[in-house]
């Protein structure tokens, strides 16, 4: 495998994905755009409040017909929802059973992007925010269920704590192969999170790594190690991301910064200049 991909399951994935949520209206063009500029990993959620994945599946569909890319070429993920992540635009039958609200939301996401299976399916967050409840074992099995029927290659878990995902790695009997999180400078980039994830044999995806983290990124130690590779800071983030094993997601409206932002594949960091960044802000 390349620095650009992983082969996870025999599964090609990317090492960087474009993050389709709040693009509303902008969705489809956005999509059609990432790809246009080299993305090959598109990530979103049957979620109508802050994704529109039928707009994603439009520009998949589009770029596809178009002759840019075959469906083999593309790494396509995205989420169960449950219903207190959603407004009232639902995937599924609130009052069904759990285990149905997957099957429902999975075969709308399957009809939303037009294809056969899903490379990665993550469940959205559990319930709580401590501990894993029996509706996050229902969707789970729910998933593991799905996985087992060759729709879905991978699954992965998002917006997870340390304690939650080491019970799901104890006690499920397909692990997660993903975990996607906000992921905080000022909380030393969710290392113990990222520890087991490597423990464990997952892969970590973060989010939010520029939005959430502009305070650290303006220190002058960000600074010095941008100027010494005549980088942005962006770039510099995720060229930090890659070197400490996550995928990154990046949600930019603007081709050249698209663009930029796959550029980070053409240099590293060294040790030192990661630490430096481990240690920005850290607690």
């Amino acid at each position: 495998m390349s620095d650009r991909t992983l082969l996870i399951d025999d599964v090609r994935v990317p090492r960087f994905l474009y993050g389709t949520a709040w693009k509303e209206a902008e969705t489809r063009s956005l999509v059609e755009l990432a790809l246009e500029q080299g993305f090959r990993g598109i990530d979103t959620a049957n979620q109508r409040r802050h994704y529109d994945e039928a707009a994603v599946g439009q520009a998949v569909a589009a770029s596809i017909q178009n002759g840019a890319m075959a469906r083999d070429a593309l790494f396509l993920q995205t989420k169960f929802t449950f219903r207190a992540g959603q407004d009232q635009r639902l995937p599924y039958d609130p009052a069904a059973a759990i285990s149905t609200q997957v099957e429902q939301s999975f075969a709308s996401s399957l009809a939303h992007l037009g294809v056969e299976f899903i490379d990665s399916y993550l469940l959205h967050g559990p319930t709580r925010r401590v501990g894993l409840g029996a509706d996050d074992w229902d969707a789970w099995r729910a998933m593991e269920t799905i996985h087992a029927r060759g729709r879905a290659r991978l699954l992965g878990v998002s917006n997870v704590t340390l304690e939650q995902l080491e019970r799901l790695c104890l006690e499920a009997r397909v692990r997660p192969r993903f975990v996607q999180n906000r992921c905080y400078a000022a909380q030393g980039w969710d290392k113990p999170v990222r520890a087991l994830c490597k423990t464990n044999g997952i892969v970590y995806q973060g989010f939010s790594l520029l939005t959430a983290n502009r305070d650290a990124l303006a220190t002058p130690a960000v600074a010095r190690i941008a100027t010494r590779h005549a980088r942005t800071i962006p770039q510099i983030t995720f060229r930090f991301a890659l070197d400490v094993g996550m995928i990154p997601l990046t949600g930019t409206r603007s081709a050249a910064h698209m663009r930029a932002d796959l550029e980070v594949f053409d240099f590293h960091l060294d040790a030192e200049e990661i630490a430096q960044i481990e240690s920005v802000m850290a607690p």
